[in-house]
Order: C-alpha cells, then sequence, then structure tokens
C-alpha cells in the first residue's frame, strides 16, 4: 500500500464518458475535503465530456483510444504507461468502461480502485439497475471496491445506499444512485489520501477512525 500521509497523494483518474464521479472527486480537492491532488485524467475515448470539464480545471489529460489496439493487452500495456508518466500513489476508475487484463490489475495491485452501480456481490457486470429492479430488492446503491482480476468482486472499501421505489425505472433508480455515488467516492478519495485505508490479509477493508463505512442520500 502507499505511504501517503506525510505527502499530498497523486491520484490519475480514467473515465470513458461524462466522469461525473471523477468531477465529484476533483471537486472535493479543491474545496480542501481531499488532500490529494489529481494529477491526471487519462480517457478511452476522444472528445469526451470528462476530459473537456477536467482540461477547464488544469488537469493534464490524455487519450488512449482503445480502438486503436489490436488486443486488451496491447492498450493496458499503452495505458499504464501514460499513468505511470504521472507517478501516482492510486489509480482511480470512475466509469471507466474497459475490462482490465491480470498483468494491468497485479501492476496497480493494492493502488487499483473502482466504483460500481450496485451492491455488490449483488449485480456485477452491466445493466445493474435493471437487473436490481428485475430482482424486486428493496434497496439498491454502489460500491466503492479494490480491483482484482475477478471482474466486480474486489474487497469492499465502502458502500451507498438507497431505497428502490415501486414505479422506479433503469433511468430513475441510476440517477438516484448516481446522487450517493458522489458522496461515497469523494469520502474513499480523502481516506485513501490521508493513508486511512488497509487491505487486510483476510482481503477484508480497515479505515482507520471510520466505523461506519454505508452512505445513504435518502431516508431508507
Amino acid at each position: 500500500m502507499p505511504d501517503t500521509p506525510n505527502s499530498r497523494a497523486r491520484f490519475v483518474i480514467l473515465i470513458s464518458g461524462q466522469g461525473s464521479n471523477m468531477q465529484a472527486i476533483v471537486q472535493a480537492c479543491q474545496a480542501g475535503r481531499c488532500s490529494a491532488q489529481v494529477v491526471a485524467v487519462l480517457a478511452s475515448r476522444a472528445q469526451t465530456v470528462g476530459l473537456a470539464w477536467a482540461e477547464e480545471q488544469g488537469i493534464a489529460t490524455d487519450v488512449v483510444p482503445h480502438v486503436d489496439f489490436a488486443s486488451r493487452e496491447a492498450f493496458d500495456e499503452a495505458l499504464a504507461q501514460k499513468i505511470d508518466a504521472f507517478a501516482p500513489d492510486y489509480v482511480l476508475l470512475a466509469g471507466f468502461m474497459r475490462v482490465l487484463t491480470p498483468a494491468f490489475v497485479a501492476r496497480y495491485s493494492g493502488r487499483l480502485i473502482n466504483i460500481h452501480p450496485s451492491l455488490l456481490p449483488a449485480f456485477p457486470g452491466l445493466h445493474t439497475h435493471a437487473q436490481a429492479l428485475a430482482k424486486g430488492v428493496q434497496s439498491h446503491g454502489c460500491t466503492v471496491h479494490f480491483v482484482t482480476p475477478v471482474l466486480d468482486h474486489g474487497p469492499i472499501i465502502a458502500q451507498g445506499v438507497v431505497p428502490v421505489l415501486a414505479k422506479d425505472t433503469p433511468e430513475a433508480l441510476a440517477a438516484r444512485v448516481l446522487t450517493v455515488e458522489h458522496q461515497v467516492y469523494p469520502a474513499v478519495a480523502a481516506w485513501l489520501a490521508e493513508g486511512r485505508v488497509h487491505l487486510l490479509a483476510d482481503q477484508r477493508v480497515q479505515v482507520d477512525g471510520v466505523e461506519n463505512r454505508l452512505f445513504s442520500s435518502e431516508p431508507l
């Protein structure tokens, strides 16, 4: 794990589109709620809304178009070279729509963080909000977790929860989950920056000074 308490942690954030969670993290840093520095925002697609926003904030940006590479391995190697140029303490995935190879995950072991729009281990993969409605669950949310080679199954750092309402559509549910995502990910980013997050030997997560790692944006 990075040793960051005595220096300002460096984050590289990976996006594929709007990057609203990236924006929430950057704004938390700008407001002093997170002591890290977002040193770069990298995208797998050119001309994304998120890249344009990051550039307006004076953050370094770059694009590694996945369509330019013949294999996932080649793409991941090119992406890793871009990341390493910024010497980050942590790499944060924020709506980064690529499945990463085991070699890439191993390269950043203990330093690679993702946010997933479900209460893992429920509903890994895509279309999580439709899955939640189809199963009739009464609560849904998001999970910030360490990335491992098994997709959407890494150790959980924090979660956010919202109620599922009788008239919900996948779009309405997604919008409410996004609201709590914007609380959870900046909070986790702040914990990481302060060196408070520890991945234990049994693959559970401990956060110094934090007893409750469940967030809610509305009454359950």
